[in-house]
């Protein structure tokens, strides 16, 4: 498994520490929770399972504007 070093200002630090107790895991275990998610290619799971399940009001699209009209190209 590879290892990598960072460096980041000490206020950063104690945050990070902060999260990580918070989450009950390791600095270590923390970071690489956070470097596998930012370097996904994939969709979270269960992200497309809130499609269609809004049940307030009814949304309303605004009305369209005039588009400008511009010059052709030559």
């Amino acid at each position: 498994m590879a290892q990598l070093h960072c460096y980041v200002p000490d206020d950063i630090a104690d945050l990070f520490r902060k999260k990580a107790e918070k989450a009950r895991l390791s600095t270590s275990k923390y970071l690489a929770l956070l470097v596998k998610k930012e370097t996904s290619e994939k969709w979270p799971d269960h992200y497309f399972d809130l499609v269609g399940s809004w049940e307030g009001e009814p949304l309303q699209r605004p009305e369209s504007l005039d588009y400008e009209k511009r010059e052709g190209l030559e």
